[in-house]
């Protein structure tokens, strides 16, 4: 039987496609594209805005259309959080939450022999352990996702992540270093810490058990090259954890601070638990003690209550602490939460002028600094061939920059040292030297 795989949202999300992947291939199934007909669609999925939750309806539609006999499994947040709604969807036989993604292949085989739908969403609130969904095979070769948390206990006004997903839950670090290895036994050159509050960490578990600790024993295993984390809360960063991750050689200096707003009212009415000010002073420390950082972030426009001058306040902050990278969200309400009852809602026209402005100001501030690399060299980490040209390849620098470079062999899953030549569209050209 042939099973195919639609993944909406985040890293975790990917992880955990990978790992459900593996259990069909373990029993016997055939994985092939979501645009081709398949036998089972798993669609895994994001309820973080409103459009997560409607690409999600999309693609049950159009799996649907694909192959009306196959059996449509649809898991994740959004299944989370509106298992009844999905029930209701025409075409959907499997319906799983947060927690059960590891018994994805039980349930497909269940709808199938019993031919009915089948539901299995716990209560996150209750069920607090961490699912273990290990991989054993990955089918790309280059960089691996590694899911060592779940759930957060932040409860942001404008988030439905901690309903979906629940409190915070760590992966045994025992646990995730045995994988860790596994995947330098493979061949691969890059891991990516990801969670949903990577930097919770070992908040759940007993002892000296935190980020920073393991990122100091994974530094130590053979045969990874480098490791990075998934985007991380920025009161992570103290003074002593900055010298500590300042002495790892294979930590890359790229770091995903979320900041949501320049703000400080805003920030506020979002419930994030710091200042403009303690946020750019977090910027300088990792700038002034790790070489050629790259800080990219989040930003939300068009939050309730959002006046013309807390968006200026918003612009000329990030416009002052120049970010390498910044992805532009439209704040999208979500039932449920604290910001979806605010007074004040900001209208669409308003949200994508303002979404514009600062689209406009990433640009700049991107080339910027990529602009600062023009010339130097540096290891890449080659990873695909670029727009299927065979003789152009793509991959990232430490501090990812993406940089496209030509080569007569392939180089995919290697590491080359390059020359950075100059800036075309939104990457670098190089030369391998």
């Amino acid at each position: 039987m042939k099973v195919a795989f639609v993944t909406l949202g985040c890293r975790v999300n990917q992880y955990e496609t990978e790992a459900m992947t593996e259990k069909f291939i373990k029993e016997g199934f055939q994985i092939v594209t979501h645009n081709d007909v398949a036998d089972v669609y798993v669609i895994n999925t994001c309820t973080v805005t409103n459009m997560g939750d409607r690409k999600s309806r999309q693609m049950i539609s159009k799996v649907k259309k694909l192959n009306g006999d196959a059996i449509i499994a649809v898991v994740g947040c959004y299944s989370q959080i509106a298992s009844d709604e999905i029930s209701k969807i025409d075409g959907v036989d499997v319906i799983l939450g947060t927690k059960n993604k590891g018994q994805i292949v039980y349930f497909v085989n269940r709808a199938i022999n019993e031919k009915k739908q089948m539901i299995a969403v716990n209560d996150v609130f209750v069920d607090k352990s961490f699912e273990e969904l290990n991989i054993e095979e990955y089918q790309d070769r280059t960089r691996a996702f590694l899911k060592i948390q779940d759930g957060c206990n932040r409860f942001c006004s404008y988030c439905l992540i901690p309903y979906a997903r629940g409190g915070v839950c760590s992966k045994e670090p025992d646990k995730v270093l045995e994988e860790v290895k596994k995947l330098a036994e493979h061949g691969f050159k890059e891991i990516i810490l990801s969670g949903i509050h990577t930097a919770s960490y070992g908040v759940d578990i007993k002892g000296d058990c935190n980020l920073v600790s393991l990122l100091e024993k994974i530094d130590k295993i053979q045969g990874i090259n480098r490791v990075r984390i998934g985007s991380i809360d920025p009161t992570f960063f103290t003074e002593g954890v900055i010298e500590r991750i300042a002495s790892l050689k294979k930590l890359c200096p790229h770091f995903h601070l979320s900041l949501q707003s320049g703000c400080d009212e805003t920030l506020k009415r979002m419930n994030r638990k710091y200042t403009t000010e303690e946020y750019k002073n977090i910027v300088e420390d990792l700038r002034n003690n790790i070489k050629d950082v790259s800080i990219t972030t989040d930003v939300i426009v068009g939050f309730p209550g959002e006046t013309d001058e807390e968006f200026t306040s918003t612009y000329n902050f990030l416009r002052e602490i120049k970010l390498s990278k910044m992805h532009i969200f439209k704040y999208s309400p979500r039932k449920g939460t604290k910001a979806a009852e605010m007074k004040n809602q900001i209208d669409g026209s308003t949200k994508e002028k303002r979404s514009k402005i600062l689209i406009e100001l990433n640009c700049k501030l991107e080339k910027e600094f990529m602009s600062k690399f023009i010339g130097t060299k540096t290891e890449v980490l080659y990873e695909d061939t670029f727009k299927e040209n065979n003789n152009l390849y793509e991959g990232y620098t430490p501090n990812y920059i993406k940089v496209v470079s030509r080569s007569n062999n392939n180089i995919c899953s290697r590491i080359e040292n390059t020359r950075l030549i100059e800036i075309e569209e939104q990457y670098l050209t190089g030369e391998i030297t």
